[in-house]
């Protein structure tokens, strides 16, 4: 019998999807047993910009998100770290759930969010990984509030 097709996923910060040779990219992947797992750590611009350091704006990567979701069932990556002692609030959480419900409420499809934290020694020194009981609050709380499936993804990085 022949071989399982081998499934190529396509990790990215979702930033491109909105110009049209992206969009043929991606359906190229679709008809090629391809996966797509967005990344999203964020549910406000301020923590947006503090994590992500980036100037793209939130509202085009939730926007990007939203219409290739609408084509296919996207994964969610989301790291969320302590970034200097503190772990992301839950005045951050709860908005993060809100933009995930957002994406399904307009029609996209999200299949699973990995919830994960700092696996390695991080580049800048006031981040470190959480520990395993918050990224477990973390997967209960998407859970809960949004009714996808989450799955935790633990740390572990030396200090």
């Amino acid at each position: 019998q022949p071989p399982d097709p081998i499934k190529l996923v396509l990790i990215t910060n979702a930033s491109m999807f909105h110009r049209p040779h992206v969009e043929r990219g991606l359906a190229i992947l679709d008809e090629n047993n391809g996966e797509i797992w967005a990344k999203l750590e964020a549910g406000t611009d301020e923590y947006y910009h503090q994590i992500d350091r980036t100037p793209i704006p939130f509202r085009q990567i939730l926007d990007n998100i939203t219409s290739a979701a609408r084509v296919r069932p996207l994964v969610i990556q989301s790291l969320f770290m302590r970034a200097n002692g503190e772990p992301p609030s839950q005045a951050e959480l709860e908005p993060f759930c809100d933009r995930l419900n957002e994406i399904t409420v307009a029609g996209g499809q999200l299949k699973l969010v990995q919830v994960y934290t700092v696996a390695r020694r991080p580049a800048e020194s006031f981040v470190a990984p959480l520990a395993d009981a918050e990224v477990d609050a973390i997967v209960d709380l998407v859970k809960a509030r949004t009714g996808i499936p989450a799955f935790p993804y633990y740390g572990n990085a030396a200090p």
